[in-house]
């Protein structure tokens, strides 16, 4: 078994913040400046199956995260997503959730938003 990069990141202190039960660090492979991945400390793949503990947990650092990269980064909006399962683009096997500053003109039209994950079926504004 390879070794889990979010599990190494959490182990070496590589986090911008945690909680004993959460941790926040930065994307390795940023969608935007700031992009940060909020995760379990405890290693576990399916974001469903975490406890509701785990789970506030890693709201509450995406409320502080917010806040960070707002006064560090002054982003215009946000994404924030979650992969879970290989069906839907989950390539590192331990929870995570993407908190992705989003800034004016980053892209010709932001509409839509998450839903071009299935890009054919983003644009439904188009069909009306």
């Amino acid at each position: 078994m390879r070794e889990c990069p979010f599990c190494s990141r959490i182990e070496t202190g590589d986090v911008i913040t945690r909680s004993d039960i959460a941790a926040a660090f930065y994307d390795g492979f940023p969608i935007s400046s700031g992009h940060v991945l909020v995760v379990p400390v405890r290693h576990e793949a399916d974001f469903f199956t975490l406890s509701v503990d785990e789970q506030v947990a890693i709201w509450d650092l995406v409320r502080e995260m917010r806040d960070v990269l707002e006064a560090e980064h002054h982003p215009s909006a946000f994404n924030v997503g979650i992969n879970i399962g290989a069906d839907a683009g989950q390539t590192i096997g331990h929870a995570h959730l993407h908190l992705i500053p989003r800034y004016e003109g980053d892209v010709d039209d932001p509409r839509g938003g998450v839903r071009w994950i299935i890009p054919e079926k983003a644009p439904y504004w188009s069909d009306q």
